[in-house]
């Protein structure tokens, strides 16, 4: 399929898409803000700048895009057009995710990944409901967990 748009267009679209900052990130710092939880951001002395680093329940939080990461969700379609560059990109950037994640892991991190289509698309949750599953997490025992639309998995 050929783009609809110019490739010049199409440059000035995608250096657009903030990676820091992003909705469903603003929401889950406003959301454990509001319930006296106390974070540092984008902390490069960690694997992969983890979006939420709280120190006090010795923990990160990943907020990922799910087309950026290559998510197995409704919000997820491989581009049909420059289908090599996509599937390379996706793909370097999953391996990288979980490599960072053992590192995050390896220094002794709890980590809680949270999906963008929690937030967001058909499966998405109610904002309080990813919110207050992710408290639940960071007062559990549970090293690791993932948020994703219509989760059905409890901390």
């Amino acid at each position: 399929m050929v783009d609809i748009v110019s490739p010049e267009k199409r440059s000035r679209m995608m250096s657009g898409i903030k990676s820091k900052n992003t909705r469903p990130e603003m929401i889950i710092k406003k959301g454990l803000h509001r319930l006296g939880f106390r974070y540092s951001l984008h902390s490069s002395n960690l694997p992969g700048k983890p979006d939420l680093v709280l120190p006090k329940y010795n923990a990160v939080i990943l907020v990922n895009g799910c087309f950026w990461h290559g998510h197995d969700c409704s919000l997820f379609k491989w581009p049909s057009s420059r289908v090599e560059f996509w599937r390379d990109k996706i793909i370097d950037n999953r391996k990288r995710d979980t490599e960072n994640h053992r590192k995050l892991r390896e220094a002794g991190l709890r980590v809680l990944t949270i999906w963008e289509c929690s937030l967001k698309g058909k499966e998405r949750l109610e904002p309080d409901k990813v919110i207050d599953m992710a408290q639940k997490w960071l007062f559990s025992d549970n090293d690791e967990f993932e948020l994703r639309g219509k989760n059905n998995g409890t901390c």
